[in-house]
């Protein structure tokens, strides 16, 4: 089943079930998807829904740290609360071990040294962790190690 399917048929269930958060934020979901599926005039494959999704959470992420920062604290729990229902539509994420893994992997592909060669690297671990980490951290870990 396809991730648009699938977030219909969550939908419905939702709204049988009279779970309202759950139902906003899978209505807000399905809203954003189409919303780039009408912009980019096509239907969306499996991997650009995915990434409708990842920007959804990475906008909740950004979210939390300004509520946080600005003491609304049970602003930033309801953006938690989006996030938690979003990755349920996301592949499952790596661990930090898999994350060093994945890193150590593409600097050696890329042969990177310096910190001229980040955008080569990102570019390789984008590849095989796309949706499966947050790409903010894996960078912030790939500029220290290139860095040392």
């Amino acid at each position: 089943m396809s991730l648009k399917l699938r977030i219909e048929e969550d939908m419905r269930n939702a709204l049988r079930a009279g779970d309202k958060p759950r139902l906003g934020v899978i209505r807000m979901a399905l809203a954003a998807i189409k919303q780039r599926e009408i912009d980019d005039r096509k239907t969306l494959d499996e991997p650009e829904s995915m990434a409708v999704i990842e920007k959804l959470v990475k906008q909740r992420r950004e979210s939390i740290v300004q509520f946080e920062q600005a003491g609304r604290d049970e602003l930033a729990a309801k953006e938690r609360a989006e996030i938690e229902v979003l990755a349920t539509y996301l592949p499952e994420q790596l661990g930090d071990d898999e994350i060093d893994a994945v890193i150590d992997a593409a600097i050696a592909g890329t042969g990177a040294s310096s910190m001229r060669d980040m955008g080569k690297v990102m570019a390789e671990i984008k590849r095989t962790a796309q949706g499966r980490a947050d790409m903010s951290a894996v960078s912030a870990r790939v500029r220290a190690r290139l860095a040392s």
